[in-house]
């Protein structure tokens, strides 16, 4: 998730749902669909699968280990390409055709895409992880640790776990000839935790893939919260709230303080103050939050270049002239999103006494809105649980998923989110792996993209 948008697209939740929209999802979730409870057993193909997960296991765990201890945090360039250059050989020995896309033109390293071209006429699978993390390489988190079901280590989970159940459900294909006529495409972004600029050029390969596909699986980690019993469930996640920031910039006319309210006006922060707070009150609805992360005011104030600063200088006795906020915007379909920003746009052009202001939108990541097509492709992971014995994995309320990179081609092709494995901790030095879920989501992944990919367009 890019910086600037703390909430990651894996959440580990260990407290009760809290709000009744969570509530609805369970509920409705729990009604399995007809095919999922007339699963029939594994298949002898599908059983070569799940052996050859579970005897690749020592292979993964070791790859894993050699991913984690390479940095690669989204502005280290050359870590980026150092941990594409260590998948490369994985994905060529399973017959992929890999390419690196450079991106030095968006101030990143670049994405790694692996094409397996199969039978023709059979569906394309467009698989989707990320080489970068959040821990730069100037972080002290650098290494991998393993304590026994689990380990911990900047981006093993985050989503280096999630490249190696990527790359272990596809070697358990291989193992069991169905990948051979498999049409696949992987595509490992560089920098997923902090895109590069333009974004427009940083996801527009992302993007053209998306149009060319017909599936596609996102492997950031799996979502588990507390079912009806109290105990962790496994979810499926058919959607992701989308992130922007925005920017509302005021001017006012400035004085004595003893004018305040007066000709004068009442200044840019009474006036930002007041425009906020409308914004709070009027914008709000189901699916939608809005965070003010920053706020300056005073005689002069500024936003630094990265954004992430702001300054003001200012006395009590002069009516501030500046003010300036800063915050982000999260929305489940594109429609909610229009709605939203021309809602916060019109507040802002009120009128304010003494003030002027703008409001400016930023490119982030777009919804992924929780389509019936969505709904259908987790109809058929839970049809790969009830083959393995495993409970139907309800809708993950969308309100616990943070944005990320399936959101672009969203609007394209039916999706999935969640494929890799589960973890607590992301984004902090705590990021722990649940080592026994990597195999479990890399035998789900297999045969779930094996039914699929043998179908026709």
């Amino acid at each position: 998730m890019p910086a600037g948008f703390p909430s990651k697209g894996l959440w580990f939740y260990h407290l009760p749902m809290q709000n009744r929209l969570a509530s609805a999802f369970l509920a409705a979730s729990l009604l399995l669909p007809a095919s999922a409870l007339a699963a029939p057993a594994l298949t002898t193909p599908e059983k070569r699968m799940v052996a050859a997960v579970e005897a690749n296991e020592p292979r993964d765990l070791a790859l894993l280990e050699k991913l984690v201890n390479q940095n690669s945090g989204s502005r280290n360039l050359a870590g980026v390409k150092a941990v594409a250059d260590m998948l490369r050989p994985e994905f060529e020995a399973l017959g992929f055709t890999v390419k690196w896309l450079p991106m030095e033109q968006t101030g990143r390293a670049g994405h790694l895409v692996a094409t397996h071209s199969g039978k023709p006429g059979t569906k394309r699978l467009l698989l989707i992880g990320h080489l970068d993390t959040v821990f730069e390489a100037d972080s002290p988190f650098q290494k991998f640790t393993r304590n026994g079901a689990f380990a911990t280590g900047p981006g093993v989970a985050d989503d280096k776990g999630g490249v190696v159940a990527m790359l272990a459900a596809l070697r358990a294909m291989a193992a069991a000839g169905t990948l051979r006529n498999a049409n696949v495409v992987a595509y490992l972004t560089g920098d997923e935790e902090d895109a590069g600029d333009p974004q427009s050029a940083a996801r527009a390969d992302l993007i053209a893939e998306g149009k060319k596909a017909d599936i596609a699986l996102d492997f950031e980690g799996l979502a588990r919260d507390v079912g009806p019993d109290g105990k962790l469930i496994d979810m499926g996640s058919i959607a992701r709230r989308s992130a922007y920031s925005w920017t509302i910039e005021v001017t006012a006319k400035s004085g004595h303080s003893s004018g305040v309210f007066g000709a004068d006006g009442d200044g840019a922060i009474y006036a930002l103050s007041r425009m906020l707070a409308a914004i709070r009150a009027e914008v709000p609805e189901p699916n939608l939050t809005l965070n003010v992360g920053m706020i300056a005011g005073g005689a002069e104030a500024a936003l630094a270049a990265d954004q992430a600063h702001a300054s003001a200088t200012g006395k009590t006795n002069i009516i501030p002239a500046k003010a300036i906020a800063r915050g982000d915007l999260r929305t489940l379909s594109p429609e909610q999103n229009t709605r939203a920003q021309e809602k916060m746009a019109a507040i802002v052009a009120r009128a304010f006494p003494g003030a002027t202001a703008r409001i400016t939108f930023e490119d982030g990541y777009p919804p992924m809105a929780p389509t019936d097509a969505n709904r259908a492709l987790l109809a058929r992971l839970n049809d790969v649980n009830a083959a393995l014995g495993l409970p139907a994995m309800p809708p993950l309320d969308p309100l616990k998923r943070g944005a990320g990179d399936i959101s672009f081609v969203a609007a394209d092709v039916p999706g999935l989110v969640g494929l890799g494995p589960a973890s607590r901790g992301d984004h902090t030095p705590n990021e722990t792996v649940d080592l026994s879920s990597l195999n479990l989501q890399a035998k789900r992944a297999a045969l779930l993209m094996s039914r699929l990919a043998a179908e026709k367009r």
